[in-house]
């Protein structure tokens, strides 16, 4: 492994060198005019502050800066399992599971919503997600929504964008009503999977897991404006989890088959360089304060911690005994980092002071997109609670 480490740099690094201008290719524009969502019930948020040195655009998602309906909130931790098809509710003062909820067949994340009243466990094969009161930690009443993999809401709040993996679709809800309003065909983007929003909100960079490459999508007009490669395209479990610095200056993008981080130029044309953290590469995680950005090594059982604006690699956390540290979130406070246990039917609480295992909580059959509930912020752009 560690011939093939070295292999691996060195030839990441040659090719940025040479490879570097022909890495960004156009992309199919979707067809036809999105239709028209009806306004938006809460005003459309501003960035927190302007790209440019050490700003920081998380800057209203600080340790328990919580809005109205996160105050409301009972805090848990969801825990949905792609195998055996439930969510689990655990109460993150005692660790114990005190809520098991059936679902469907495949449930792949929990994502709060927009606005913070509702979080949303998404079934990709039966093609609905089940929606939970975070007041009372109790589930509702199913909702039909196309393929939801994955799940964003736009930085207006007008839209729920279900990425529709299987059939590389976007698919546009009003998040109100979920009457389908658009979809926009990707192609182009084999296992389109996470997202992340440019500070405006006007573009959003989706990863193409098994086409080693990234979507630009116009919001606006819900068109692909480009579709650009890695520098080496890994199409087994390639581009995973994505994050914008907090001064907006770049993207970091996951790849696990990689072995750690591509840095994308934060307006979306460019890949600038690699960042090697460990085997299986997935999670992206920023400390309260945004200092420092976490990244789960799925296949190593690890945990790298970075500056969030450099990059550079401070230290590496490891789970005693090994494990497979995959998708989670922060409490409210900052203190504790929850993560799901891919392969392990369980979770793991780390301790964001040293890394330090807190505790190994046994769950159901493939845990995976855990929300820890609250969060701080303004608002949600989805997926396991990115907020801003």
């Amino acid at each position: 492994m560690v011939g093939r480490a070295g292999w691996f740099r060195n030839t990441v690094a040659a090719v940025l060198v040479l490879a570097m201008p022909a890495a960004c290719t156009s992309g199919p524009a979707a067809p036809g005019t999105p239709a028209t969502a009806p306004p938006s019930s809460q005003a459309s948020p501003s960035p927190t502050a302007p790209p440019g040195p050490r700003g920081n655009l998380y800057a209203e998602a600080g340790a328990d800066m919580l809005a109205d309906p996160a105050k409301a909130a009972k805090p848990l931790v969801y825990v949905p399992h792609t195998h055996s098809g439930d969510v689990w509710v655990i109460d993150p003062v005692t660790f114990a599971v005190v809520g098991r909820y059936p679902v469907g067949k495949e449930i792949q994340h929990v994502v709060p919503a927009f606005d913070m009243n509702t979080l949303y466990a998404t079934d990709d094969l039966t093609n609905q997600v089940l929606p939970f009161d975070p007041r009372t930690g109790l589930p509702g009443k199913l909702i039909p929504v196309t393929d939801p993999y994955n799940m964003y809401f736009t930085m207006d709040g007008q839209y729920a964008i279900s990425v529709a993996e299987a059939r590389r679709e976007l698919v546009w809800y009003d998040p109100h009503t979920w009457a389908q309003r658009d979809v926009t065909p990707v192609p182009d983007c084999g296992g389109v999977d996470h997202a992340d929003f440019s500070p405006d909100g006007r573009t959003a960079v989706f990863t193409c897991e098994f086409g080693g490459r990234v979507a630009v999508v116009d919001i606006p007009s819900h068109h692909v404006l480009r579709i650009i490669n890695m520098p080496i395209r890994h199409t087994h479990m390639g581009p995973q989890d994505i994050r914008l610095a907090p001064d907006g200056s770049v993207y970091y993008i996951a790849d696990s088959d990689a072995g750690g981080l591509w840095v994308l130029d934060g307006a979306a044309n460019a890949v600038l360089r690699f960042i090697p953290t460990g085997l299986g590469a997935h999670g992206l995680y920023l400390s309260r304060d945004a200092q420092q950005l976490y990244v789960t090594n799925r296949l190593e059982g690890s945990v790298s911690v970075l500056d969030a604006y450099t990059g550079q690699v401070l230290t590496k956390w490891r789970i005693p005994g090994g494990g497979s540290p995959d998708m989670g979130n922060l409490t409210a406070d900052g203190t504790q980092l929850w993560l799901s246990g891919r392969y392990d039917q369980v979770v793991y609480v780390l301790s964001t002071k040293d890394g330090s295992l807190l505790k190994k909580i046994p769950v159901g059959n493939g845990p995976h997109g855990l929300c820890v509930w609250p969060q701080p912020g303004r608002y949600s752009l989805g997926h396991t609670g990115i907020t801003r």
